[in-house]
């Protein structure tokens, strides 16, 4: 694309969780990358599951922007990563158009407005007809300062059901732009974290395909196409990211290490820092020559027992941590840097034993909100009093978390103090938070 045009960019979002912007936004992806589109996508929220599904439909990687956590230079910079190189960039929002943090901001909405981004509002029609037309009028009357460029009305009924929406919003100033049908074989299964995750997708690539078949059968994409809302080409600034946990870093990436954030890597390549990925599932230790390892959340919980047998990867853990290594582990890697984890069927399975923890999913119980994390002690994340924004999610129950020292005082977007939470020991850490930016 020439550099004196702009790259359009669109926002799939929704009145609530569960309209289906998430299968429309891959049926969009899958479609536009079949007409021969370079398409680009992002993920409002910290969602690691959603992205992965992007990647498999588009071809393109997906990066995260949030509006509560990231500050607006770092959303600049990374949708400029985004739209590099990209025909077409489609987002896909997070819960309903207007639900944030507890505090009230970090919407999708706030998102699409900071970034100047016109929205289209996804709308499950199953058990209405002519209130459609309210929830429409509502939702792009709301915030004068949103742009809604178009509607799609999704699990209609039938003919005599497109019919009673077409009469109910004929005077309504924003285009319909299709009706999705219901259909139960466009349904993603899904467990405790969100969806199953991309790669134990047995059939991704026949969904995906269907569903662009579906949207192209349906949507008036040619009209969608020219939704472009006037965003001028994003700019790169200036920011201070996330410093590397090391030079050399290795990674783990798996089906039970998978959630880790994009940006966070490339801060760290832009830093100047090599990424070593490896495979605790496939028994792979980290790198024996790695300065640092990041374990980042997933599933170990459903691959326990697995990974208690694995021996190269937990003697590999305690070789790094032997040769003074920086490791840090979140939610999921926290959890594997413990002591023991006992899976959903109560059965105990040993860790690595580099920090005192124990932690269950025998009694799940949900924790879930943004946080604000300052760390209490010089170590590889910084220097003492560091601040960031992140994010819990996880059922796990912890059943013992010393005797050790915290490694955050956490407090929640309400600015609640949670108190300190994780462990650190030398130049070992971890906790259930999840780091997304600098404050």
């Amino acid at each position: 694309m020439p550099e004196d045009q702009s790259v359009p960019v669109l926002l799939l979002a929704a009145p609530a969780s569960g309209s289906g912007k998430t299968t429309l936004t891959l049926a969009l992806l899958r479609h536009f990358r079949d007409r021969g589109l370079a398409i680009s996508s992002f993920k409002v929220g910290p969602d690691y599951i959603d992205p992965a599904f992007h990647a498999a439909a588009s071809g393109r990687p997906c990066h995260n922007l949030d509006a509560w956590s990231m500050r607006p230079e770092t959303m600049a910079e990374i949708l400029a990563e985004v739209a590099e190189g990209a025909d077409l960039v489609l987002g896909e929002g997070v819960m309903g158009l207007f639900d944030g943090a507890n505090d009230g901001s970090g919407s999708t909405a706030d998102l699409a407005v900071a970034l100047g981004i016109p929205v289209i509002l996804v709308v499950d029609v199953r058990a209405q007809a002519g209130s459609a037309a309210a929830v429409v009028h509502g939702f792009t009357s709301y915030r004068q300062d949103l742009s809604v460029a178009g509607v799609v009305f999704n699990r209609v009924g039938g003919p005599g059901h497109i019919k009673a929406l077409e009469r109910a919003c004929r005077n309504l100033p924003v285009p319909i732009l299709g009706y999705l049908p219901s259909l139960p074989e466009l349904a993603l299964p899904d467990r405790h974290l969100g969806l199953v995750q991309a790669a134990e997708h047995a059939d991704l690539e026949a969904f995906l395909d269907r569903a662009a078949g579906e949207v192209a059968k349906h949507l008036d994409l040619d009209r969608l196409q020219t939704l472009r809302g006037g965003l001028a080409r994003p700019e790169a600034t200036d920011r201070r990211p996330l410093p590397p946990l090391g030079q050399r870093i290795a990674v783990a990436r798996d089906a039970a290490f998978a959630f880790c954030y994009p940006h966070l890597l490339a801060d760290w390549r832009a830093a100047g820092a090599e990424i070593l990925p490896f495979s605790p599932l496939a028994d792979q230790p980290p790198d024996a020559a790695a300065d640092a390892v990041y374990l980042p959340g997933g599933y170990p919980e459903l691959q326990a027992g697995r990974l208690a047998g694995n021996r190269h990867f937990i003697d590999g853990l305690r070789a790094a941590a032997a040769r003074q290594a920086a490791i840090h582990g979140e939610c999921g890697g926290y959890m594997v840097l413990g002591e023991g984890l006992i899976d959903g069927a109560g059965e105990r399975h040993a860790m690595a034993a580099l920090l005192p923890l124990e932690t269950s999913f025998a009694e799940r119980r949900l924790h879930l909100g943004y946080r604000h994390m300052k760390l209490l002690a010089d170590g590889p994340l910084g220097p003492a009093g560091r601040e960031f924004r992140g994010h819990e999610f996880h059922y796990a129950k912890v059943l013992r978390e010393a005797p050790g020292n915290e490694l955050f005082e956490v407090g929640d977007a309400l600015g609640e103090r949670l108190g300190r939470v994780g462990l650190r020991q030398g130049r070992i850490a971890g906790s259930f938070q999840h780091l997304i930016d600098l404050v």
